[in-house]
């Protein structure tokens, strides 16, 4: 079995600029080789059995050396593995994409390469500075502010970049800023020319300062402003006074955890990020198959025999439905059974299968579907099916036995403490903090809780309900936000309410 080798560009930062083909890529990977990438939503889209190395390229700290990396990639690639090699931004732009390419050529190794969007692209955009432009010019010059450590002499041509018309773009360039733009002025270069520096482009922490090639390299240090970012030069600068976007957006800036599942967390991720958030995603729990599987499929299958089917978990709804549809092939097998669901999120995931939901209540926990239930529907001697996780609250087989329906428990899923953390979130959120901590259900509370990460100063925890806050306070936590509507978008409006 023959494998290949993609050198795939994971774009600046902001996962919704990714390629189709990229994403199709990651998905379909046997073994996925990544760089410190910005947004950890990319290692969602693997498989399962996935092997996913880290090997840590940013700036001057490599967990890999560059020769280790090229033999990784042919080892794993000749033992007819499908490897994605993820790359930030465009590999062959200042990524040294062309020596991994050239390593596996040499190796006789079959590859592909798939481009992205590079900051020296994207970065200068979400700045608001557009990189042509009639008034200021037709030419655009992209160099490297930071060459290869060893070398004898500079490739870079400092003479004809300090006469070259039009706009200026470099990357890498924050170490030695100072000097290059010393180097510029000595070449000729007005010294009042505009230059802007955009770090962490694309994403929640975006952050541009601007000045001139005299002044920016006092101002960059008088903010402790440091690399990753994207430098522009030239009079086209000007235009961000009128197309300043992204660093406006009511929680620009802010940064907050997200501790949801890996598959259940990029609805809030986007969400947040959209809003301008800086959002660590740091999942504690997974969601895994629950223990007796046949146990599962029965009561699956055996659903139309009921009255109701009761969901009172978006994850429960995914889980049952998917196996519905692997049972049977026609919706209408389902029957005559009506549905409930605890709150307005787990019926927007059973309609997203085409089934329409006969009892939302009006408050969104447990609680409120048994006075739903008990005020609008008499369920004496009826027969009631409740998706649930293992370990869950009793309360509602409780409370609808006691209305003298006949329960039976279809637990559809487990949680478990998730015990990797690929893209070192923990540790991003114990060396830089967080403005907020969000929890969508008591077991990332307890999950979370159990981490024994020190607790920001300042720093508040966001609960979507009722029951995950009392979990919360049992826990020890007292700044908290909870949602007024308890679903995704009620914790996000007041998150905005809280920190914009």
């Amino acid at each position: 079995m023959s494998g290949v080798c993609y050198l795939v560009g994971a774009g600046p930062g902001d996962p919704g600029l990714v390629t189709l083909k990229a994403r199709d890529c990651i998905s379909r990977a046997d073994v996925l080789v990544y760089d410190a990438l910005s947004s950890a939503e990319l290692l969602t889209w693997t498989r399962d059995d996935c092997e996913k190395i880290d090997v840590g390229k940013r700036a001057a700290n490599h967990k890999m050396p560059q020769d280790q990396i090229n033999e990784l990639l042919i080892e794993k690639t000749c033992e007819g593995k499908t490897v994605v090699r993820l790359k930030g931004g465009d590999p062959m732009i200042f990524g040294r994409g062309g020596e991994e390419a050239a390593a596996l050529a040499e190796a006789g190794v079959k590859f592909e390469i798939v481009p992205g969007i590079s900051s020296a692209l994207a970065g200068p955009v979400y700045a608001g500075i557009p990189l042509t432009h009639r008034e200021y010019g037709a030419t655009l010059t992209i160099f490297s502010g930071h060459e290869a450590d060893g070398k004898a002499e500079t490739t870079v041509d400092y003479q004809a970049l300090a006469q070259a018309p039009g706009t200026k773009v470099f990357l890498m360039g924050v170490s030695k800023l100072r000097q290059n733009c010393e180097k510029l002025i000595a070449h000729g270069a007005d010294p009042d020319t505009p230059i802007a520096l955009t770090r962490w482009a694309t994403t929640g922490r975006q952050n541009t300062i601007t000045g001139t090639l005299k002044t920016i390299a006092d101002i960059a240090e008088q903010k402790n402003f440091k690399a990753p970012a994207v430098g522009v030069i030239g009079n086209i600068i000007k235009e961000m006074e009128k197309i300043h976007w992204h660093e406006d957006r009511p929680l620009q800036g802010k940064r907050i955890v997200v501790t949801r599942s890996q598959e259940q967390a990029p609805e809030l991720v986007r969400k947040l990020t959209e809003l301008g958030a800086d959002v660590i995603e740091l999942p504690v729990l997974k969601i895994c198959d629950p223990e007796d599987k046949r146990e599962f499929a029965e009561g699956v299958a055996n659903a139309h025999t009921y009255d109701w089917v009761v969901f009172s978990s978006t994850n429960g709804v995914r889980r049952f439905f998917d196996a519905f549809f692997a049972i049977y092939k026609d919706a209408r097998s389902i029957g005559g059974v009506r549905i409930a669901a605890v709150g307005p999120g787990t019926q927007k995931a059973i309609e997203n299968y085409r089934f329409a939901v006969d009892l939302v209540p009006d408050r969104h926990i447990a609680e409120g579907l048994l006075e739903s239930f008990k005020n609008d529907f008499d369920v004496d001697s009826q027969t009631i099916l409740w998706v649930r996780p293992e370990n869950a609250r009793s309360i509602l087989s409780d409370g609808l036995t006691e209305m003298r329906a006949i329960v039976d428990e279809c637990i559809a899923y487990r949680i478990e403490p998730e015990t990797e953390d690929p893209t070192g979130a923990a540790a991003r959120f114990s060396e830089k903090g967080a403005d907020m901590v969000t929890f969508t259900s008591s077991s990332t509370a307890k999950y979370f809780h159990d981490l024994e990460l020190a607790w920001p100063d300042g720093c508040k925890a966001a609960s979507i309900g009722p029951i995950t806050t009392a979990k919360l306070k049992e826990l020890g936590r007292q700044e908290i936000v909870e949602a007024e509507t308890h679903s995704i978008d009620g914790l996000v409006e007041s998150i905005v309410k809280e920190l914009a």
